[in-house]
């Protein structure tokens, strides 16, 4: 993330600038267009005041604005627009009652830039890291519509669903990794207490051990006496993913590699493609131009490389071609999913058809997930058994020759 300095006119032809941090200048460009701010100079600027080494150290200690955060909000605002209750009272209401303080200062952020007289989109806009591009440009859209009440509602069920997708994919995985778990605390049990005791057993004998115990051995001593190396070893090997994905190439590489993975490849890809149906059409139902929406859209689907085909699809869309089209040039989706596109642009309900092909999505996933645990089981009790076999082989084939050559 980098940032970068605005200059652009709002909605009533008056002169705005400002410093956005967003990915490149295409993503700012959405960000304002979003905001109703028609951008005329986008160029890289250095971090605004404020970004010093006490701030950041701030930054990344306070307490982030959680999913569960918006998901209250968007409800919350939902029914006290409904009831008649200004936005002024509203935020002043919510922000009395939350129990994040970055939150409750996003908040108070918000009432400021409303006395300001910033439309509320804006104002959630300048609160970097709180709201995404996406949810600003439903805002906006419900300003300029007359249906703001209506687009919370939408983003609730949207914030919703996204939730239930995490939540299923955490709750798929927690076996799997126990059992991994289990396997490497098991590992280094037996390496660090065990197989030192039979060592010295074998020691003292003077045999000659077998291959597989002798490479058990030293492994072992290894471990027992070079374990901050291992322990270093892993942190850098951590830390240095964790900075290769930080890169644009690394993220792609590694998010494409993922698609790719056994198994679990084709539950993220259709729940990522879940994700982007439900916002394509949501997006569409609130009025959001194709071409916006696509942009907005490849900026929350959680993958850099399904983002780069939504906006492959997008700069198709803007030379002309069809979304069907598009969508058959992106090669993630099934065939019946591009009949389905085909017959939502051919009969002008392309919204509805997104909405059928995010629920078919939703309904292979949650089916995919109920049986990822049985998929995953018996893989996990092959490597399992390999593991056993090899310990229990390197460490009781040498007690059998001994009690062979005792029998003789």
């Amino acid at each position: 993330m980098s940032f970068y300095f605005y200059k652009g006119r709002d909605a009533e032809g008056g002169m705005v600038h400002g410093v956005l941090e967003a990915q490149d200048s295409t993503a700012v460009a959405a960000q304002l267009s979003s905001t109703g701010v028609t951008p005329v100079e986008i160029g890289e600027s250095a971090a605004p005041e404020g970004t010093s080494s006490g701030s950041i150290i701030a930054r990344l200690t306070q307490p982030k604005v959680t999913l569960e955060d918006l998901l209250l909000f968007s409800r919350q605002m939902y029914a006290l627009l409904k009831a008649g209750v200004p936005i002024m009272r509203a935020l002043s209401g919510l922000h009395d009652s939350s129990t994040n303080p970055t939150f409750r200062q996003a908040l108070k952020g918000i009432r400021e830039n409303l006395d300001g007289g910033r439309p509320l989109s804006a104002s959630m806009n300048n609160q970097q890291g709180v709201f995404s591009p996406f949810y600003v440009a439903m805002v906006y859209v419900g300003e300029t519509t007359g249906m703001l009440e209506e687009i919370f509602l939408r983003l609730f069920h949207h914030l919703e669903f996204q939730e239930f997708m995490r939540t299923q994919v955490r709750s798929a995985l927690r076996y799997p990794l126990f059992v991994i778990a289990t396997m490497v605390v098991a590992i280094c049990v037996v390496n660090i207490w065990v197989i030192p005791a039979f060592a010295k057993v074998y020691a003292g004998f003077k045999a000659e051990l077998p291959i597989i115990t002798k490479g058990l051995i030293a492994f072992s001593d290894f471990m027992v006496q070079a374990w901050w190396i291992m322990g270093l070893g892993v942190i850098a090997a951590v830390a240095g993913f964790l900075a290769w994905t930080s890169t644009e190439i690394g993220r792609l590489t590694w998010d494409r590699f993922v698609l790719r993975i056994p198994i679990a490849g084709k539950v993220v890809l259709k729940a990522t493609l879940a994700r982007f149906a439900r916002s394509f059409a949501l997006a569409i139902r609130s009025g959001v131009p194709i071409v916006q929406g696509l942009t907005l859209i490849s900026q929350t689907v959680d993958n850099a490389h399904v983002a780069n085909q939504v906006e492959k699809m997008r700069e198709g869309v803007e030379r002309g071609d069809s979304v069907l089209r598009t969508a058959a040039n992106a090669n993630v989706f099934t065939p019946v999913v591009m009949q389905m596109i085909m017959v939502g642009e051919e009969s002008g309900s392309l919204d509805d058809m997104m909405q059928e092909i995010a629920e078919m999505y939703q309904r292979e996933v949650e089916y995919e997930l109920k049986t990822l645990g049985a998929q995953i089981e018996p893989i996990l009790i092959i490597c399992l058994g390999v593991v056993v076999l090899i310990l229990a082989l390197g460490v009781f084939l040498p007690i059998w020759d001994l009690g062979s050559a005792a029998m003789r």
